[in-house]
């Protein structure tokens, strides 16, 4: 495989902002909005500290401003745009920003709803309306390639993780080899292998396996994965093989990544009983900070613990998330970080 130029720089890199959509009192959220209003505004706050904060809203974007104002995000680090929207995942609608050269590129990729699951038009289309109405100062470049930010991590050393279940579905590139993927996604974003995982899988999950759900890089030679020590767990036959799988995963100099499991907490159902994709592999790292998913477990604290030793200069920030898992995702899943230097200071 061979790169270009472009590349994808790893989470931890230097951040100028995070991307949020906001949630629509109309939207799936409705019947716990308040909840996940809560959630929101506890994330923006916590990203309002160290970085700026970029907020998307479909409609009284004044309104949601001075909440946010209010809930103590500085007035120099807030930028609010109001723009259609679908719904709240900043993740898989949001820009995927590469370096070229001296500045940026937010590359545009296609939006299809998770292969068709769910309305997608006005999340397809927000990133180029978000440019149009000034948001993004460098520029915007469409891509004929179904994918969403969460099926994908980077290592800032050449390799790209992912899932087969999510990047192969026939809902997303039907027309596409396994090799014309591979291909696309050096092309793009400057790797030189791909890390294929076969196994690993959240009940609830609806994105047909994102890697954010499952195992992150924490660094160029750490993976931080979602783990499962309990034999009755549901999970657990699923998890230990993609444990496995990671364990025979080496970096471009042949070097095999230190694992950190994470604990799953205990099982969390929606009101028809439906289990909920509750897990700690959805952090998000942001600039001298690392933002971690808390459910109200004990395992909340554990997770943190664990993945303390290995952001050392980041303060670890447990963020409830209990009222985002009511709609299948966490607190990944709701951000996209923008790199430097995308947004003058």
């Amino acid at each position: 495989m061979t790169s270009t130029t472009d590349r994808l720089p790893p989470e931890w890199a230097p951040q100028s902002a995070v991307m949020l959509t906001w949630p629509r009192r109309d939207g799936d959220f409705g019947p716990f909005f308040g909840r996940v209003e809560s959630n929101f505004l506890a994330l923006a706050t916590a990203i309002g500290r160290f970085e700026d904060l970029h907020v998307n809203v479909a409609k009284d974007a004044p309104g949601v401003q001075r909440q946010l104002l209010n809930a103590g995000v500085p007035a120099s680090r807030l930028r609010v745009f109001e723009v259609p929207n679908d719904d709240v995942w900043a993740r898989d609608h949001g820009p995927l920003t590469v370096q070229r050269g001296a500045g940026c590129v937010h590359l545009d990729f296609r939006f299809n709803g998770w292969g068709g699951k769910f309305p997608s038009a006005r999340d397809d289309a927000l990133t180029r309306r978000l440019a149009a109405v000034g948001a993004w100062s460098a520029p915007v470049e469409h891509v004929d390639f179904v994918l969403e930010g969460g099926a994908l991590e980077v290592d800032g050393n050449g390799s790209l993780m992912t899932t087969q279940r999510c990047l192969l579905a026939p809902t997303r590139n039907p027309a596409l080899t396994r090799q014309d993927i591979e291909s696309t996604l050096c092309e793009h974003f400057g790797v030189v292998q791909i890390l294929w995982l076969e196994h690993g899988n959240l009940a609830g999950d609806d994105t047909d396996g994102h890697i954010d759900t499952l195992a992150r890089f924490c660094d160029p030679h750490t993976i931080a994965y979602q783990g499962c020590d309990d034999r009755n767990e549901a999970h657990y036959a699923e998890l230990a093989v993609m444990a496995e799988e990671l364990g025979n995963f080496r970096d471009r100099q042949g070097e095999a990544y230190q694992l950190v499991p994470l604990p799953l907490p205990a099982p969390i159902h929606a009101a028809d009983g439906r289990r909920l994709p509750a897990g700690y592999a959805n952090f998000l790292i942001i600039n001298r900070a690392v933002l971690v998913p808390a459910y109200g477990d004990p395992a909340d604290g554990i997770a943190r613990a664990r993945l303390a030793p290995h952001f050392p200069g980041r303060e670890i920030i447990g963020v409830d998330c209990r009222g985002l898992i009511e709609q299948y995702g966490s607190l990944h899943c709701v951000t996209m970080q923008i790199p430097q230097p995308s947004i003058p200071g």
